[in-house]
């Protein structure tokens, strides 16, 4: 006898996830994931976003963080579209994306590849480091569509590189190369097309080994002197100097030193 044939609909692929992360090692990768719409920020991209990045801070054996999009293209910015019918690709207290206004104690590293247009430069500038491909488009395109980059890029930029420099890209909208961002500094690292993420997860391992207690003293230290007078900038880097030099981790630091050996941290 023949057996009837299956007609059990074969499961759907989940579409409802927009940012995608996997675990290597001690880092975590964050994948924006609508590569059909260019990666664009909608309101799902923004929660789940902020939610991975949750997942990075809350972890204590992830230690940094790599921030990328699928399929060749970083993030073209704010889904225009989804914009239109009254989404908002912002988090209150937490910015553009559920990132751009976030602060984090780990490191991000953002890779990029392809293009990284209004919202989708605002994420990368909202990161520790950027590594670029050579053929990456950077650019600030809100004045072209009558909107200005409120997502930290008109904030940022002029700290990053010279004025004329950040105005010329604000005030025309018109993009530059991964190559042309790593001449002007705003990429640390430029690579071969394809190669962005494999660079940032390289940096992420080197970054790892070091002292979680102390990576996250620097983060806080930059941030506070950023724009601060230099009393104050110092007065508030001996509070939180004061507190790492009593960590377990800088005994441990010393010592691993004194006996010629890796040091094993503990992050406390």
């Amino acid at each position: 006898m023949t057996a009837a044939p299956d007609t059990t609909p074969a499961p759907r692929p989940d579409t409802s996830r927009v940012v995608r992360t996997e675990r290597i090692g001690t880092t975590l990768l964050i994948t924006l994931d609508r590569p059909r719409a260019r990666n664009t920020v909608n309101a799902a991209m923004a929660a789940q976003l902020a939610a991975s990045v949750d997942e990075l801070e809350d972890d204590p054996a992830l230690r940094v963080g790599v921030l990328t999009g699928a399929e060749g293209t970083f993030s073209a910015g704010m889904d225009l579209k989804a914009a239109l019918s009254g989404e908002s690709p912002e988090i209150p207290g937490r910015g553009f994306g559920g990132l751009t206004e976030t602060v984090t104690a780990k490191p991000l590293i953002a890779a990029v590849e392809g293009w990284a247009m209004g919202g989708g430069f605002e994420l990368a500038l909202a990161c520790d480091l950027i590594v670029a491909a050579a053929d990456a488009r950077f650019g600030l395109p809100e004045v072209k569509r009558g909107l200005v980059a409120a997502g930290g890029g008109a904030i940022r930029l002029p700290k990053r590189i010279p004025y004329h420099l950040a105005m010329e890209l604000l005030l025309t909208g018109e993009p530059m190369s991964g190559e042309r961002a790593g001449q002007l500094g705003i990429a640390g690292r430029v690579v071969a097309a394809g190669e962005a993420v494999a660079t940032a997860l390289e940096w992420a391992a080197r970054l790892a080994a070091n002292a979680p207690l102390a990576l996250a003293a620097v983060k806080q230290i930059v941030h506070a002197a950023d724009g601060s007078p230099e009393p104050a900038a110092f007065a508030a880097q001996r509070r939180r100097t004061a507190a790492l030099a009593a960590s377990a981790d800088v005994r441990e630091g010393m010592t691993a030193f004194a006996e010629r050996r890796a040091p094993v941290w503990q992050g406390k």
